[in-house]
């Protein structure tokens, strides 16, 4: 470093030492930067509290949880509206109805898990647990229903919802530590999705698993029994 060579006068080591320092805290200050944007990215991608385990800890995450429910909700007529648009308006209509979908999770405190093309997945009781799981979810699929009803008024759409709903136990983790996917398994994600594909459109159904916890706090009317493939009536 040619300014921390001795030559006449000491003020020539003393700007070398002051030009080491200014480098080091700019690189402090990029490394900082660097690590906030890394944390901002991983809060979008995980839940909160599995975003600071995995940052804690690398290894597979994975984890039961016996009480959560479970939420599937399709776009009913969204494939054929999307058939006559661009692709980036079919983009910019599900990005405007998934992030008024995405505002209601989080005033519930609820974990939206996944979006599949123009269908929704969000989760209770996970992977913060609580005892109001299904409560929660219930009013979610209530408040999603006027959120598209909303949206058909301002977009002059004739846009519905199927939505689905079971109670249960699953197993939660971050699937591929490279790309840091929050996915769950077992036979509770799948009735949920059966209950959405074998629904009613515009109604909310839910099994008796789901009921017993809302019974005394929601209107209910009763389908009958209905076949789950795997599963029987």
């Amino acid at each position: 470093m040619d300014l921390c060579e001795f030559a006449e006068g000491h003020p020539v080591t003393v700007r070398g030492i002051f030009c080491n320092v200014t480098q080091r805290l700019a690189a402090e200050q990029a490394l900082r930067h660097q690590q906030e944007e890394t944390e901002r990215l991983l809060l979008n991608i995980l839940p909160t509290p599995i975003s600071k385990e995995l940052k804690a800890e690398s290894a597979n995450i994975a984890e039961d949880f016996a009480d959560v429910t479970v939420l599937f909700a399709d776009i009913v007529g969204f494939t054929e509206i999307a058939a006559s648009m661009s692709a980036i308006q079919v983009v910019s209509l599900l990005n405007s109805i998934f992030s008024t979908f995405d505002r209601v999770t989080k005033r519930y405190g609820l974990e939206r898990i996944k979006t599949i093309g123009d269908a929704y997945m969000v989760l209770g009781g996970l992977p913060t647990r609580r005892p109001d799981h299904a409560q929660a979810i219930a009013k979610m699929a209530l408040q999603m229903q006027t959120a598209i009803a909303l949206f058909n008024t301002e977009n002059n759409q004739n846009l519905n919802l199927r939505i689905g709903i079971h109670s249960g136990s699953v197993v939660a983790g971050v699937i591929d530590l490279n790309k840091f996917t929050y996915d769950l398994c077992g036979d509770t994600v799948n009735i949920a999705s059966c209950m959405e594909s074998q629904g009613i459109v515009g109604k909310i159904q839910v099994t008796e698993d789901t009921y017993k916890f809302l019974r005394n706090e929601f209107l209910f009317e009763k389908r009958g029994e209905i076949e789950v493939k795997g599963k029987g009536k």
